[in-house]
């Protein structure tokens, strides 16, 4: 694995709002990313959970709120960064993704470099960080590939490892686990802990509360494109909330490997 010294990045959202025609998608949304946890976005279908993500990322423009990051004490203004400023600390992976033109594998991942090199270059095997983010995301056997002939679960790994090469201290997913099996679904987890153990901050939507539960150092729930709370899993999920913003009935039991959330349909 490649190791690059790369200053620690915190975030701050502070009242984030977005509209579409006079529809409020988001309404003063806030949270705080730190340096080195997984943090969860849950919240049930039509949210404002992926609004959130590319709010955050610089791919939508918010009608309201601040955005910042800080470093080396420092805050710095998101909304004035240059775009490619802020690509070399944010980055997104989103849930479905498809090429414009065709492109191998290794050139969609070398995409990643774009905002560190003054050219394109698109020989992967020349820059050990994007050759690095191949193999993290397990798609070396992928490299040579057409990206548009890949399946769902094969883009979302291409897409990570697209994001990896950018070397982010801040990284956005957007349902991750969506089209993996059980196994890839298992591995995603295991890396976007490894990436946090790093030193970056994740920020990673989740439709699966057990998984998040397991996963996420704190949750932020949205309701209706408002935060409707935030904190540590095993705070935050409680059968009140559980019931309230998804109709359905958890509890938090303990087993051989601690506690877990188990979710059912309200009766």
């Amino acid at each position: 694995m490649t190791e690059t010294t790369m200053t620690a990045v915190d975030l701050t959202a502070q009242g984030l709002g977005y509209r579409v025609e006079g529809i409020d998608l988001l309404r003063g949304a806030s949270l705080h990313l730190r340096a080195g946890t997984v943090t969860g976005l849950l919240g049930p279908n039509g949210s404002g959970k992926s609004t959130m993500l590319r709010v955050v990322v610089g791919a939508l423009p918010a009608s309201a709120g601040t955005l910042a990051v800080t470093e080396d004490g420092m805050s710095l203004d998101l909304a004035g960064m240059r775009r490619r400023d802020r690509a070399r600390r944010i980055a997104l992976v989103e849930q479905d993704a498809h090429a414009e033109v065709p492109l191998l594998v290794r050139d969609v991942v070398a995409l990643g470099r774009i905002p560190h090199e003054r050219r394109f270059a698109s020989a992967v095997d020349d820059d050990p960080v994007a050759a690095d983010a191949i193999e993290r995301a397990g798609v070396t056997e992928l490299a040579d590939r057409s990206f548009d002939t890949l399946s769902g679960g094969e883009r979302q790994r291409v897409q990570l490892a697209r994001a990896l090469a950018q070397q982010p201290r801040v990284l956005l997913l957007d349902e991750p686990t969506n089209h993996l099996d059980l196994a890839a679904q298992l591995d995603m987890v295991r890396l976007l802990r490894e990436v946090a153990d790093t030193g970056v901050a994740v920020l990673v939507a989740l439709h699966d509360l057990a998984q998040a539960a397991q996963t996420c150092d704190e949750v932020v729930v949205l309701r209706s494109g408002e935060v409707a709370a935030v904190g540590d899993p095993a705070d935050v999920l409680s059968p009140a909330l559980l019931a309230d913003v998804w109709r359905v009935r958890g509890e938090w039991v303990t087993g051989s490997h601690g506690r877990a959330l188990v979710v059912s349909p309200l009766a």
